[in-house]
């Protein structure tokens, strides 16, 4: 058979990424960024690549810095901004500044640069404004100022922070001492002015936008809440002011994806309501008509919107939503919540955003082709824009229906390798645990299975989105309920596919997937072998140690920690089992890895031998966070857990990577 990209680690990893899609305002320019792999093969480098909207051209690169650009925004002159660290002789590791590189042609040039980097910029559609967010230490009154307290931290070698509130982490940050700040360009003083003045958290990771006309940026705002938790509300902040008034506060959710209507009239949002023990979330459309009331728009619509953007006349919002396995586009008309679908491919859409004429350019992606950039014009076609070009594929992608006890649907990707031999299946299971597996994943790519001669099942069980609030609901707070017997139900259905060698079988997963995976393995003797990734292992440690326990303990009632947690049925476990974690992951903690390797060697139904052997394993990534990102050692994740599967479901020995001494 023809070789693939997937059938070696390295030119698996060498393979470009693409992410990120910005258009500009005369929509005559599309841009996106390129990730590639460094000459040490160590981290991947982006490029700010430009796209032929038409479809036809071949894309051109635009930026080539050592460190990379990213965040590439349009101008309303129609020049291009990005993002860079670009070392000097003065410093040889710089944070991330803002560069400009004007659309007459010429070199790029820094525009900003501030002593904390820069996180985020938006640029108004119609004037000469742009908005960055940017971080300052708590009693830095002056960008000057930030700078010489900067200093004095890092000659003195300080690193200790004094934290008076929730959170402290988040993934794999320590927050420090410094606040995000927004700061407006284009004003009237040459200077950047501070439009947020003294914001303590409120700003971190906010999501902003900027008016148009430039004179209002809307932003969500985070507030202290009880119960060590925080409260997302919606400010607007006047550019010539600074004045802010909060504009939406909903005292039963957070209020996210805050995005402008180009006349300036209204401002659309994603509402999350809180959850409860009982009731899981539930994603909604609202906007709000600037003098007017809010509204919630399209009520009835049985979908968790995961993007919006306005269409170019006002009329609708354009929603991406996950639906099925895919995640299509929608449109949702503001006066009477119509909505509309407008992809019917199995892609999952990303990056929408409008052009003039009612075309949209997107980034598409699916189990069966990584990210790539497209046009969708107003008829409902879609063209490709030359970008990336995609891998070929060790195999086929196809789906699986299975009906669980209570009778509910339950479907899955199924990807097949090449050949018509039967395959041993491999159980994947996706994280969140609130979505879907529904777009292409680098890190966890089944065609690198597959080309190992698996057959990769990847089912989304109760919990996951796109099939309605009613599939969600059946598995909140009985995580090891509904969701295990959807993952049995799949299984079986998989296996019962002529494809699939029912005799030789594991389960992986990460995160909640991990979680799942563990629950597995106390539950069943199926599976010859588990792999269990940044898992939830004890719930009563979990929900207190993870970077954001209020989210978690809102369904995470003591009982519903001590019904569902995984480490009470260890003893039930005699499948072996590799745990992977990163030190760095403060999603889930690595105490988490650490009590499930205790406990696997010394309480688990497959005990250490009496010389401390064990056919369990524990890959630890000192560096790395929730993900294993790092080229160098995402190949040996997969060097060791293709090692492990081999051996216990193959019946063969693999050599040890030599990485790993």
């Amino acid at each position: 058979m023809t070789a693939t990209p997937f059938d070696d680690l390295d030119d698996y990893l060498a393979l470009p990424r693409v992410s990120g899609l910005a258009v500009s305002p005369d929509g005559t320019r599309v841009v996106t960024t390129v990730a590639e792999l460094n000459d040490k093969r160590t981290e991947y480098v982006t490029a700010v690549w430009e796209l032929d909207p038409a479809g036809g051209r071949p894309a051109r690169r635009l930026t080539r810095g050592a460190k990379g650009e990213s965040s590439p925004v349009f101008t309303a002159e129609g020049d291009l901004l990005f993002l860079a660290a670009r070392p000097s002789d003065d410093d040889d590791k710089p944070p991330a500044a803002l560069w400009r590189l004007p659309a007459a042609g010429g070199e790029a040039y820094e525009v900003l640069a501030l002593p904390g980097g820069i996180e985020a910029v938006r640029a108004a559609r119609d004037t000469a404004v742009t908005v960055v967010r940017a971080p300052m230490l708590p009693s830095a009154r002056t960008v000057d100022d930030d700078r010489r307290l900067r200093d004095l931290r890092k000659d003195n070698k300080v690193s200790a922070v004094l934290h008076t509130g929730y959170p402290i982490r988040r993934w794999d940050k320590d927050i420090g001492l410094s606040h995000p700040h927004l700061f407006g360009l284009g004003l009237a003083e040459d200077e950047p002015t501070d439009l947020t003045g003294s914001p303590a958290g409120a700003l971190r990771d906010a999501q902003f936008d900027v008016s148009a006309d430039g004179r209002f940026v809307v932003t969500t705002w985070q507030q202290p809440a009880p119960g060590a938790s925080q409260h997302s509300v919606l400010m607007r902040i006047d550019t010539d002011t600074g004045e802010r008034t909060v504009i939406a506060d909903d005292p039963g959710a957070d209020l996210w994806n805050p995005v402008i209507a180009l006349d300036g009239s209204a401002v659309a949002y994603v509402r999350e309501s809180y959850s409860t023990p009982e009731k899981a979330p539930r994603m909604t459309l609202g906007c709000l008509r600037f003098g007017g009331q809010h509204e919630t728009v399209a009520s009835e619509w049985d979908r968790w919107p995961a993007s919006l953007t306005w269409s170019r006349d006002g009329s609708a919002l354009i929603v991406t939503a996950d639906q099925d396995g895919r995640c299509p586009v929608f449109s949702v008309a503001v006066a009477d919540g119509a909505v509309t679908q407008l992809t019917f491919d199995d892609y999952a859409y990303t990056d929408v955003t409008a052009g003039p004429g009612g075309v949209l350019y997107a980034l598409r992606t699916s189990y069966a082709a990584p990210p790539h950039p497209v046009r969708i014009d107003p008829d409902g076609t879609v063209t490709q824009m030359p970008c990336v070009a995609a891998p070929r594929l060790p195999g086929r992608l196809t789906e699986l229906d299975a009906a669980a006890p209570d009778g509910a649907r339950v479907r899955s990707w199924l990807v097949l390798p090449d050949g018509d031999a039967p395959a041993p299946l491999l159980l994947w299971i996706h994280g969140g645990p609130l979505s879907s597996w529904n777009c292409w994943s680098w890190r966890w790519n089944p065609w690198l299975l597959a080309a190992r001669g698996y057959a990769v099942l990847l089912p989304d069980p109760g919990l996951s989105t796109g099939y309605g609030q009613d599939f969600v609901q059946r598995g909140w707070g009985a995580w090891g309920g509904a969701p295990f017997d959807d993952l049995m139900a799949a299984t079986d259905a998989a296996c019962a596919h002529p494809r699939v060698d029912a005799a030789r079988t594991a389960a992986m997963g990460g995160s909640f997937g991990g979680y799942m995976a563990n629950w597995v393995a106390g539950h069943t003797d199926r599976f010859d072998a588990i792999v269990t990734h940044a898992s939830l292992w004890a719930l009563d440690q979990f929900g207190a140690t993870t970077d954001s326990s209020y989210y978690w303990v809102r369904e995470m009632t003591r009982e519903m920690a001590d019904t569902y947690s995984p480490h009470r049925y260890v003893d039930q476990i005699r499948t072996p089992m590799l745990v992977i974690h990163g030190d760095k992951d403060y999603r889930v903690p690595i105490g988490e890895a650490l009590r499930l390797w205790y406990e696997l060697l010394t309480d688990s139904g497959l005990p250490a031998d009496e010389d401390g052997t064990s056919a369990h394993q524990f890959l630890y990534f000192p560096s790395e966070n929730h993900w294993v990102l790092s080229p160098q050692h995402a190949k040996l994740w997969y060097q060791v857990v293709t090692a492990f599967l081999a051996r216990h479901v193959l019946g063969e020995d693999v050599e040890r990577p030599a990485a790993l001494g």
